[in-house]
């Protein structure tokens, strides 16, 4: 049975390196591990707890992707940085699973990616901290930080980079060996 990996992109921009790497790593992922793109950050409504409470449904679409996410075997996150965090659209996503528990103890894989030197160090240092807190289970071999992103894929979004390459490998096998021994399902 394949494992399955939910990508979450944090850039809605349709020419995002982010949600190229995702696919990239859909791509080169080996035949025993799907991994699919999530589609919907944009459709998610603004996080408000009455609407999450006791007496109270969620919409749809908040709905659809907490069964995504608990369908899941690992999650991977990649995600640029803006103004030093990560971008508002994947904290409203996150602010509706924090207490629905769908991370906890679940194999999760957060890069981050950047055409500046740093990599988008800072979003992914509070991206990791946020899901640290919702328990994911994020070790040191299911991170990676991505510095001048556009030098390392080419336009079509395919990853030129055989160290970049080498290093998707390695996290995605990762997850999915974490997975497959006991990640929770």
């Amino acid at each position: 049975m394949a494992i399955s990996i939910l990508g979450i992109s944090g850039s809605l921009r349709s020419s995002s390196s982010n949600t190229a790497l995702l696919r990239a790593c859909a791509a080169i992922a080996p035949a025993d591990v799907k991994i699919t793109v999530y589609e919907g950050l944009d459709k998610l409504p603004y996080f408000s707890p009455e609407l999450d409470g006791e007496g109270s449904s969620p919409a749809d679409t908040v709905l659809s992707l907490r069964n995504k996410l608990r369908a899941a075997d690992a999650v991977l996150f990649s995600t640029p940085e803006y103004a030093f965090g990560i971008p508002g659209v994947l904290k409203n996503a996150l602010d509706w699973l924090v207490s629905s528990g769908e991370f906890t103890h679940k194999p999760t894989g957060v890069i981050s990616a950047s055409p500046l030197a740093t990599g988008g160090d800072k979003a992914h240092a509070s991206l990791v901290q946020t899901l640290s807190v919702m328990t994911a289970d994020i070790q040191e071999e299911s991170k990676l930080i991505i510095p001048i992103v556009r030098t390392k894929m080419d336009a079509n979004g395919n990853i030129t980079d055989p160290e970049l390459e080498r290093s998707l490998r390695t996290l995605i096998t990762y997850l999915a060996t974490k997975s497959a021994n006991g990640g929770r399902h």
